[in-house]
Order: structure tokens, then sequence, then C-alpha cells
């Protein structure tokens, strides 16, 4: 079963001086499981990188993103009725797009476990084939 990447964890990666730089580094180490990276993230993902650490950091990013085991997950066309419906549920939290995109794949994959630093979106979210998500790294 595949384990979810999300944008704060992949963003965490990415930069050496994000205080949860090293757990996520460790939590990815130890995973046994395939890591899908929905490609809702990535425009995410470069606008934070470049606004945080500028350009170079951002085409260094995507440069090196072939060369993760990772596997990009594209939406298709099921998901955006999910994605509709979860932003509906959850309004009054102010669930964004990627967050339901990335839910939208982790059900659609059998998904039980998300890589993210949001705990507040991805525990809140109650899936359909499971009771909760695993949120992971969970030494933060």
């Amino acid at each position: 079963m595949p384990a979810i990447l999300d944008t704060g964890f992949v963003l965490a990666l990415t930069n050496a001086r994000d205080p949860a730089h090293a757990a996520c580094k460790r939590a990815l180490a130890q995973e046994r499981e395939s890591m899908v990276a929905p490609q809702a993230i990535l425009p995410e993902i470069g606008w934070l990188v470049s606004s945080r650490l500028g350009s170079q950091a951002e085409a260094a990013f995507f440069a090196t993103l072939p060369a993760t085991n990772w596997t990009l997950e594209p939406l298709v066309s099921t998901d955006f009725a999910r994605v509709a419906e979860l932003l509906g549920t959850y309004q009054d939290a102010k669930l964004g797009f990627v967050d339901a995109a990335v839910v939208a794949v982790a059900e659609r994959l059998g998904a039980v476990s998300i890589y993210t630093l949001d705990r507040r979106h991805f525990s809140l979210i109650r899936p359909r084939h499971v009771e909760f998500f695993a949120i992971l790294p969970q030494d933060l």
C-alpha cells in the first residue's frame, strides 16, 4: 500500500533549515512502502520553494525530482468530484484544493499514511476507506 506525500513534508525535506527537516528525513528513510506524490502538490511546492528559498532552489528541486523513487500521481476525472465534495464538507476548516486532492488520491489508491506537517486538516478529514489517516512523521 503506498504512502502519500503532502506539500509541507516535501518542503521540509527541501529546506535543510526547516525545523522539521531532520524528522522528515528520518521518517522517509524508515518508510518501506512506495511513496506517491500527487502531481497537484507540485505547483504549490514550486511556489513555496521559490518564494522562501529562491528560484535556483526551485529549479534544483525540480531537477532532482526524477531521481527520487516517488511515483507522481495525476488526478483522474473521478478525483475532481471527491475534491469538490471535500471542499464543501470542510469549508469551515478552509480546506484547500491541494489538501482535498491529496485525500482524493489517497482514497483512490487505498493509502492510509500521509506524510504531512498539516496535522490540523488531515486529522480532521474522515476518509472513505479507513477511519482516519496515519499522519507521519509522528515525532514532530
